[in-house]
């Protein structure tokens, strides 16, 4: 199975704090996202903290791993960057599962269908689909970590290398998660009927 690696270093500026420490039904979205990478079988799951590292540290089960991201302002590149580092010296583990924290829609469901396409193999590389469309999360075997960390900068993460990339293959989850991220309060409060 591969190891789950959830970027949540993000300052969330439009939703007015980090998202990783926004609630959804009474549970933040670090810790939804972590159950999800755990209950599709992820091992080990590491979590990327920037804004608030400590908060969210505090909030992580002892099993799960916190790399905090130098430069975690400067967009998603530099936490997937350190999110890579970290697994880079595991040794077993061959994928990884990259998960984003603003992403409540995403099922176990979801994660365990990409990780059963990719079958843990070193040159997997794979994504998520809705209705067809690339998404999230993202499948990346070890074969692959090195240059999608020298591609990934800015905010761009691994699109650029991804979208260049003829091998990827597209898993369809549409029937089982939705892909849509909650960016600000309005997009969480359509989420959550409490708010």
């Amino acid at each position: 199975m591969p190891a789950g690696l959830l970027l949540a270093a993000g300052a969330g500026r439009r939703m007015g704090g980090p998202k990783a420490l926004v609630q959804l039904d009474g549970r933040p979205l670090v810790l939804r996202a972590v159950d999800v990478l755990r209950a599709a079988g992820c091992a080990p799951v590491v979590v990327v903290v920037g804004a608030a590292a400590d908060e969210v540290r505090t909030l992580l089960p002892a099993d799960v791993t916190a790399v905090e991201a130098v430069g975690w302002a400067d967009g998603m590149g530099a936490s997937l960057r350190a999110g890579l580092a970290a697994l880079e010296p595991l040794a077993g583990v061959d994928t990884a599962i990259v998960h984003l924290v603003d992403l409540p829609g995403v099922t176990a469901a979801a994660v365990a269908r990409l990780a059963d396409a990719a079958d843990d193999a070193p040159a997997a590389l794979a994504r998520a689909a809705y209705d067809g469309r690339a998404g999230h999360p993202v499948l990346l075997g070890r074969d692959h970590w090195a240059a999608v960390s020298a591609s990934a900068t800015g905010d761009a993460g691994a699109r650029g290398y991804l979208a260049g990339n003829s091998d990827v293959a597209l898993v369809e989850c549409g029937d089982v998660a939705e892909p849509d991220d909650v960016d600000t309060p309005e997009q969480l409060a359509r989420r959550d009927p409490t708010r």
